[in-house]
């Protein structure tokens, strides 16, 4: 059912799909009846139980699992995705009337994050069918690389070949290291003009590959005289700043802006016209706070064995899109710039000129372009002065002390103060009475770089469960933002079932060690095979997994991706989340500060001339295959491994004591719901258990086994004592 955004006199720019989600519903409603009466089990059969310390864990973290279910059912009670409509805008909408847009590339680290792949989403983003002259972009640099700037300026020259080449032939891949690849579609038109300039622009972008890539090996030489001469004396942890929101607002000070990861190249020309469908579309600007596209993944491995592409949270955004609008994912973000400067939804606030200072600061230029957003007379960039005699005030602005005594970072802009600064910023759009828009073309609007490695998965999963937990812990909580503020309650379970992440891995991680703990001490936590009430767990399980399947089957998933979803979910949370919630604790009690952590980025070229590394990656037969580090992380999963193993194989040597004939009834008598538990447990982790084996990189290190070995045999030992 499709819900239209404008009166029936005009066919509308974007319209609001209503799924029918019935079925959906029914099924979760049964395993929640299930949950519910597994507790109910628990709590009457409690005093029956000869030892009641397993039974009262499991009460304690089975009651959490259910809460978490009944935030997923809140989140995904309506689903609902956004269609629009480019040829109805550009057939009503005349190209002056376009607003203006800011572009932010963001990067970090030219090493983790390799130049060339921040020049290809430049590229792809100077390219989009949009007018160029509505177009600025800024490259915000966090490492002060001169190999980011250098690659900048030699991109620039070859954009004045690639963008009138892609808008001459309509070419559909704008990103030059996709387009270029063996496995995109050369011939976009017959003809031999065409072949002539395809041929001129691969060995342009040839050219400058191999101009970065050789600026790279080779150090640079700090020349006062040259144009590297800003980069002298400087450090990557305290260096001059590249660029700021605000300095944006003193250059440009386009009415809307979007934000980009260095990864993600836009893969969709027309993106952003699908953008003004929803901006020109929406009654009211109160109803478009921002624009999210979904975050996809180009190359990304076969079934996902990692776990790492996000794919699992179809169902998931799309119930959240239905309340007060989707979450801001911290890139392919389209916002406008009156709401990140902070103004409400639902309060209609004057703001004196000596309020202007303390909030953004002194310079007169800023204030100046803050006062004409606020007042909604966005200007054109070429009716304004010159970018290039604002850069004194640009500099003045982008200075980190600038902010000192202001609300930049704290009411104003992105905000500061987590990991997961977009969550952070995205909450307090919200709370300001915002709503906002998921918008999902067929052909994706941009694709990134999945973590390539599964060490490179486990520093992203622990950066995203810190950045999450801090901002749990901060004003920012979205229980406060529901009574103080604006946000929506079911809009604040939302962000709760998301928040909890890092909190969850606590009663995964002690559910993961219940089962061994009762084969070990002979106690159990599950209700005998033969008792009645064994069809509650039974009926969790089979009802879970099953719709759990059917809801992948439904987005085109292989019975193989969703076991490797279903595995990583319990492994991620047991070992990332695990230390990302260490580390926020560690920060609250004052011990340890968190520390930002860049996630590796490859870049792969398959076009077979040497511009990349060619297809070996993709070739390369162990390419699925989990490579190990010596990082903490590994140690828990190790241990939980360990843990299940030793009891499965103490299980083992009991029944070996017994005659064949009794060992089915002994086997009854041990617990046969815990033995399956920890064999549950032991699949999932059987990646780590390969790993036990393995040598080099495919192998856990030695020293991390001895670790682990310690913690088992003391949690053994402990049990034993414990009996």
């Amino acid at each position: 059912m499709a819900i239209t955004s404008q009166d029936s006199t005009s066919l509308p720019l974007h319209e609001t799909i209503v799924h029918n989600n019935k079925l959906a519903r029914a099924i979760e409603l049964v395993i929640l009846s299930f949950l519910v009466s597994m507790l109910v089990y628990r709590v009457i059969n409690f005093h029956d139980q000869n030892q009641r310390f397993p039974w009262l864990l499991a009460l304690l973290w089975e009651s959490c699992f259910t809460f978490i279910w009944i935030l997923c059912i809140c989140i995904k009670w309506n689903q609902i995705s956004t269609k629009t409509y480019p040829d109805r805008l550009l057939n009503r909408v005349n190209e002056f009337e376009m607003p203006n847009v800011d572009i932010f590339v963001t990067t970090a680290d030219p090493i983790l994050e390799p130049s060339i792949i921040t020049m290809n989403t430049v590229l792809s983003l100077l390219s989009t069918d949009y007018p160029a002259d509505k177009l600025a972009l800024y490259l915000s640099d966090d490492a002060c690389s001169p190999l980011t700037f250098f690659s900048l300026v030699e991109t620039t020259k070859f954009a004045k070949l690639w963008v009138p080449f892609c808008k001459k032939y309509n070419i559909q891949v704008r990103a030059p290291f996709r387009y270029f690849s063996s496995s995109s579609t050369v011939l976009e038109d017959g003809s031999l003009e065409f072949w002539r300039e395809w041929k001129r622009m691969k060995n342009e972008y040839g050219n400058l590959y191999k101009k970065i890539e050789i600026a790279a090996l080779r150090p640079f030489t700090c020349d006062p005289n040259s144009e590297f001469a800003d980069f002298c004396d400087v450090h990557r942890s305290n260096h001059p700043a590249i660029i700021k929101a605000r300095v944006s607002a003193v250059m440009t000070n386009a009415p809307l802006m979007l934000n980009v990861d260095c990864d993600m190249y836009a893969n969709n020309p027309q993106v952003f016209l699908h953008a003004m469908c929803i901006v020109f579309g929406c009654k009211n600007d109160q109803d478009c706070g921002f624009v999210q596209f979904p975050q996809a993944f180009y190359d990304g491995l076969k079934d996902d064995p990692f776990g790492n592409q996000l794919a699992n949270l179809y169902y998931l955004m799309n119930g959240i899109a239905a309340i007060q609008g989707i979450v801001y994912a911290g890139s392919n973000c389209f916002h406008r710039r009156k709401v990140i400067y902070g103004l409400s939804a639902v309060k209609t606030e004057s703001v004196r000129n000596e309020d202007l200072d303390k909030v953004f600061g002194k310079s007169f230029e800023l204030k100046e372009s803050v006062a004409r957003i606020f007042s909604g007379l966005s200007e054109k960039i070429d009716n304004r002065k010159s970018p290039s005699r604002l850069i004194e005030a640009a500099i003045q602005t982008a200075v980190c002390n600038y902010e000192y005594g202001t609300d930049w970072g704290k009411k104003v802009g992105w905000l500061y103060g987590s990991a997961a600064e977009d969550m952070l910023t995205g909450i307090n759009i919200h709370g300001r009475g915002w709503k906002s828009v998921m918008c999902s073309p067929d052909q994706p609007a941009f694709l990134g770089c999945a973590p390539p490695t599964y060490p490179s998965t486990l520093t992203q999963q622990k950066r995203w469960a810190s950045g999450l937990l801090e901002v749990l812990f901060s004003d920012s909580n979205p229980l406060l933002l529901s009574i103080k503020g604006s946000l929506w309650f079911r809009q604040a379970l939302a962000y709760y079932w998301i928040l909890l992440w890092g909190v969850r891995c606590i009663p995964e991680l002690l559910y993961a060690f219940l089962p061994a703990y009762c084969i070990i001490t002979g106690s159990r936590f599950l209700p005998k095979i033969n008792e009645r009430a064994f069809l509650i767990p039974a009926g969790i399980f089979i009802t879970y997994n099953s719709y759990v399947f059917w809801e992948c089957k439904r987005i085109g998933m292989s019975l193989r991706m969703w076991w490797n979803l279903q595995r990583m979910g319990r492994v991620t949370v047991m070992t990332s989340w695990l230390f990302g919630f260490l580390s926020v604790m560690l920060k609250l009690t004052g011990l340890s500060e968190s520390v930002f952590e860049v996630t590796q980025k490859i870049y792969k070229s398959n076009d077979g001339d040497g511009d990349g590394d060619g297809d070996s990656n993709t070739n390369d037969k162990n390419i699925n295959s989990f490579t190990y580090d010596k990082s903490p992380t590994i140690v828990a999963g190790v241990v939980v491994l360990l843990v299940n193993t030793s009891a499965l194989i103490m299980t083992v040597f009991r029944l070996l004591k017994f005659e064949y004939s009794e060992i089915w009834l002994e086997m009854l008598t041990l617990g046969l719901g815990e033995m399956f538990c920890s064999v549950c447990v032991l699949l999932c982790f059987w990646e780590f258990f390969k790993g036990l084996f393995r040598k080099g990189k495919y192998g856990i290190p030695s020293s991390t086994i001895w670790k682990s070995g310690v913690i088992v045999l003391f949690f053994v030992h402990m049990c034993i004592r414990y009996v």
